[in-house]
This record gives structure tokens, C-alpha cells and sequence, in this order.
């Protein structure tokens, strides 16, 4: 099932691009520009940046900005001529950032579709970490529920409207369930996360995906409880100022779910199994795509069924473009991305963000997308 999923996934995206591209993975507008004080590192790589003062910049994906505010520092640490800007605005601007030439570096939780690579013929998006999404929920001494796709389909549909349902009393054997009203809190800006979430829904829940599929936005149903947030941020301080709430939030705001009080789902997977977001279970999910990631960094990693692995996984991409204005540029360019999928993807920095390493075949494939960086 979860390889028809995946096919169907990639001959949808074509049909994606006009929303794709409009899309926010969060609109937190948060900017933050630093500039490293210090000289390079006497132990300069091959692909070390270009010796004069060069100014990149990256805006997207909000889920990915707290990993790119560890990167540009400490990078910049390294490289005093480099200067990297980063902002959350979204995965939507990113891309069309990128593909406007106003950003560097595009942030983004869901890959170019078929139809924006057509039109941006010279944008790649290229794998930079192993991310993922959890689902919290806020229920009074309940810390952790089995939740599946069919059932969150039909929460968000509003087909199941308390927390002691039969459908969600069946799958959590021997847990008190409160007769207490289900406060699903949604996004309200187009995100890569309502991407995510929405294609976990579509892959187990075949009326879900016939009425509303996936996208970066979707025509939620009106459940008479419904909240809606902006960003990842917002989702946590909605799910947490609205007792009953259920709500999908980046992994990167783990450790903000858990300080809010909020708990965290297991998801059913491929396999049949629940599984939470660990860095064991993120890591098996995406190793079980590792052989079929395509040159291009592509891929769809949801629902997948490798022994142990978490059902809500994916690649935080890069969108850039492989014509840069200058040698320099281009030069700087490929030298940060290959020092975050190599150095970048060390616990030192993952770890914060509760992020995982590309598998090493991946970093290969990132590192093939890195060099067509030219001028």
C-alpha cells in the first residue's frame, strides 16, 4: 500500500505547483541576521567559500528556522566574510523566494512539484536533514494516546467529536478517556505541515482522501470546535489555551509541546505498528526510503512500513538555484550547504531541533545537487 501511496503522491504534486508555491510551512515572520566575528579556520576545506565578503540569505520554512539559526552562527564562526540572514516566513516563500531570486536559500518541508520545476527549470530542492511531525493533544493526566490516520480524519472532519469515541477507545486499551469535546486546531496559513499531516490522513483513510486529498492548504470541514493558528508556534499556544485540543506540530517545537504540558501521540504506521517520534523510530522511517530517494531528492516518505519507523517523516529541502549571479555567490552558496548536510548534520546541532541525519547515500545525492551550483 504504502509504494501505491507513494506513486500516486508524485503524480499528484504536478497538479500542486500554483498552491506550492503560495505555500507557508508557518508564518511566524520571525528574522533573525547575524555576522560572524573571527577568521576561517586555518583548516580550510576544498569547497571553502569565496575570500571576499559574501551575503547569503534563507527564508522558509519554520520548522527548519531553528536549525538554520544554529547553522549560521556557527558557520559564520568559521567564515568571517560570511553574512546569512534566515527568517520564517514560510515553506511557500521560500520556494518562491528562490525562485525569484529575492532568497539564496529557500526552506522548505515539501519538495518542488513536477509543475514548479518546469517553470523553474533552474530550482533544485536539496535534502538538508531528516525531520518530522508530531501530533500533541491536551488532555488533563493523559500523556500519550494511540491516534491512526482513519481517526484524525475523523476528527478534523468532525465525525468523531469526543476524546471516549469507540474509535479512539479501541485502539487504547485500558486508558480512562474523558467525555470531553475534541478541539481540533488546524492551521490557517498554507504550511508545509498541513502538507504533511494531510498526506498521513489521505495514505490511511481512503474518504479523506477522496473528499479533501493533500495539499499545503485544504477546504477543512467546519466541526462547530475547530481552532485555527498561524505557524508552528501558534499551534502550540492554541492547543495549549484549548483543553481537548488536538493540533500537528513540527518536532522542532518538541520541547515546547512538552514545557505547554501537552502530550504526544503514537501513529499507526505502514506496518500496522504505533510508533512516537523518537530519534530511533524518525531514523527508521526514513532509512526505509533511503534506496528509493531519486537523484533529484524527491520523495514522499509518509506512512511507511520499515520495521520500527515513525509514519511522518521527510526531508527539510534547500530550494536553490543552480544559475547564480556570481562567482562568489555560487562559490559561497555550495560551500555553506555542504557544511550543513556534513558538519551541519551533526548531533552537536540536530539534537536541539530534534532533527536526524541524512543517510549517508543521501548526503551523496545532496552533494551531486550542491556541485550544479554555478555562476
Amino acid at each position: 500500500m504504502a509504494h501505491r501511496y507513494r506513486a500516486l503522491l508524485a503524480a499528484s504534486f504536478a497538479g500542486l505547483a500554483l498552491t506550492l508555491v503560495t505555500t507557508a510551512c508557518s508564518g511566524g515572520g520571525n528574522s533573525v541576521t547575524t555576522s560572524a566575528a573571527g577568521s576561517p579556520s586555518a583548516a580550510a576545506r576544498p569547497a571553502g567559500p569565496a575570500s571576499s565578503a559574501v551575503s547569503l540569505s534563507e527564508t522558509g520554512s519554520t520548522l527548519l528556522f531553528p536549525l538554520f539559526n544554529l547553522w549560521a552562527p556557527a558557520y559564520q564562526e568559521q567564515y568571517s566574510q560570511v553574512s546569512i540572514s534566515t527568517a520564517g516566513t514560510g515553506s511557500g516563500k521560500g520556494i518562491s523566494g528562490a525562485a525569484a531570486g529575492t532568497a539564496d536559500i529557500g526552506a522548505s518541508d515539501a519538495y518542488l512539484s513536477s509543475g514548479q520545476q518546469t517553470q523553474s527549470p533552474a530550482l533544485e530542492n536539496i535534502p538538508l536533514a531528516v525531520s518530522a511531525q508530531q501530533i500533541s493533544f491536551n488532555l488533563q493526566g493523559i500523556h500519550s494516546l494511540k491516534l491512526n490516520g482513519t481517526v484524525l480524519a475523523g476528527i478534523y472532519q468532525g465525525t468523531i467529536t469526543n476524546w471516549d469515541d469507540q474509535a479512539i477507545a479501541r485502539i487504547n486499551p485500558g486508558v480512562t478517556l474523558p467525555d470531553q469535546h475534541i478541539v481540533p486546531v488546524r492551521r490557517s496559513d498554507s504550511s508545509g505541515d498541513t502538507f504533511l499531516f494531510t498526506s498521513y490522513l489521505s495514505a490511511q483513510d481512503p474518504a479523506w482522501k477522496s473528499a479533501l486529498a493533500f495539499g499545503t492548504t485544504v477546504a477543512w470541514p467546519g466541526v462547530g470546535r475547530e481552532v485555527s493558528a498561524k505557524g508552528n508556534s501558534g499551534m502550540v499556544t492554541a492547543c495549549q489555551a484549548h483543553p481537548g485540543c488536538v493540533a500537528y506540530i513540527g518536532i522542532s517545537y518538541e520541547d515546547k509541546t512538552s514545557a505547554a504540558g501537552l502530550g504526544q501521540a503514537e501513529l499507526l504506521n505502514g506496518a500496522g505498528n504505533y510508533e512516537s517520534p523518537t530519534a530511533t523510530t524518525i531514523s527508521a522511517g526514513a532509512n526505509g526510503f533511503t534506496s528509493e530517494t531519486p537523484a533529484g531528492g524527491t520523495i514522499s516518505m509518509i506512512n511507511g512500513s520499515a520495521a520500527g519507523s515513525y509514519p511522518i517523516v521527510n526531508y527539510e529541502y534547500g530550494v536553490v538555484s543552480t544559475a547564480q549571479h556570481s562567482a562568489a555567490k555560487a562559490q559561497t552558496l555550495k560551500a555553506f550547504l555542504h557544511w550543513a548536510i556534513t558538519t551541519g548534520n551533526g548531533a552537536t546541532y540536530l539534537s536541539k531541533v530534534n532533527f536526524q541525519p541524512l543517510p549517508a547515500s543521501v548526503v551523496s545525492i545532496s552533494s551531486a545537487l550542491i556541485a550544479r551550483i554555478s555562476s
